[in-house]
């Protein structure tokens, strides 16, 4: 496997707990208080926390039961899709001052590609203090950004210094910097695969160095190549959109029946972020979340939830999904089967084309 990539100059922002944002620019009064978006009914699931929420312990996803009785003082909102996807247009439009290679990976989130910059600023880190500013002076929300050389170690870096940060990581740094932190923090490794490498003994991406492509393969299937590369900092893809499907899902089937309602939930959320990682490489939208639960004896059901607006991010993704495994229980048999998908998808409406990569030295500063 070749480990020379291109050079690429990336910008991965990401908005500071965007929904619950906009509610506390919208409402003075919910500033500096904790703050849910989501129903509070005890069906209700948590869609986005202020981080005034999140030191309790509330995350999206969260059943709104759990999260009030973290929380007894928090304020339940219900969501505004319409003006979150105002807002995001916004953004948008100010990331497109500056590049049209642009891969959004939901309303808050979004890889760029600067290696050739509509401005001819040179520097990735200038254009993302720019972009910083616009968004805070036009909007009157914060956002973080990662500086790096890919994909893969930018989205890592937006994450370093959140909220309001910024974290730049050159080339040379790139193999060190994912070598400190904690594997958990890696794009994919959900609770589950996180507790599988601990079992290994790998706690840090300098422990997942330490193993060859075989022994990863052995553990980790088709997925052990891209973790040798991870641990090396490496990440050819580009910033791109893709084609249109009607549906992207993705199921696993356990090897032992599970019963309890954290198990279920635990298990749902390391499909949520299966699924949502493809809708996010393909560049699709959908409104129809559909679960899928087969039994121990293999009775199959679905239940699916059709929303107006198209679903807006994983977390919104992620509550609905919850929302369906909630209405189903307790169940009464075994679980051998969970299933999510993404439907009534729809093009982006605008095509991101990747730069084209270059050979040369990062002008960050």
């Amino acid at each position: 496997m070749s480990d020379a990539p291109p050079l690429r100059k990336i910008i991965h922002v990401d908005m500071d707990a965007f929904f619950a944002s906009v509610e506390q620019r919208d409402h003075p009064e919910l500033r500096g208080k904790p703050v849910a978006v989501g129903g509070s009914s005890r069906r209700g699931v948590v869609a986005a926390a202020s981080y005034e929420a999140r030191v309790f312990g509330v995350r999206s996803a969260m059943p709104s039961v759990t999260a009030a009785r973290r929380c007894p003082d928090l304020i339940f909102v219900k969501s505004r899709f319409d003006v979150y996807r105002e807002v995001s247009g916004q953004i948008r439009a100010i990331f497109q001052r500056f590049t049209d290679a642009i891969e959004p990976l939901s309303l808050d989130e979004a890889y760029l590609d600067v290696t050739q910059d509509k401005q001819g600023i040179g520097s990735a880190v200038k254009i993302a203090k720019a972009i910083r500013a616009a968004i805070r002076e036009e909007t009157g929300l914060t956002a973080s950004a990662g500086v790096s050389y890919n994909k893969f170690i930018a989205k890592l870096a937006s994450d370093q210094n959140k909220p309001d940060g910024l974290c730049v990581i050159l080339p040379e740094q790139g193999p060190e910097f994912v070598a400190s932190l904690p594997v958990k923090r890696f794009h994919g490794v959900g609770p589950k695969t996180n507790e599988k490498m601990a079992r290994l003994g790998i706690q840090t991406g300098a422990d997942l160095r330490e193993k060859d492509v075989a022994w990863l393969t052995a553990h980790f299937g088709s997925w052990g190549e891209g973790l040798f590369r991870m641990a090396r900092g490496i990440d050819h893809r580009p910033v791109r959109s893709s084609r249109i499907r009607k549906s992207l899902g993705g199921e696993r089937t356990y090897g032992e029946d599970k019963w309890s309602e954290g198990d279920l939930r635990e298990a749902l959320d390391g499909i949520v972020e299966i699924v949502w990682d493809r809708i996010a490489e393909r560049q699709v939208r959908g409104r129809t979340v559909t679960l899928k639960v087969k039994f121990a004896d293999f009775r199959q059901i679905t239940r699916a939830r059709s929303i107006e607006h198209a679903v807006a991010s994983r977390e919104e993704f992620s509550a609905i999904g919850h929302s369906l495994l909630t209405d189903i229980l307790p169940v009464e048999n075994g679980v051998r089967l969970l299933g999510l998908t993404l439907g009534s998808l729809e093009r982006d409406e605008q095509e991101a084309k990747a730069a084209t990569p270059v050979q040369q030295a990062f002008a960050f500063d």
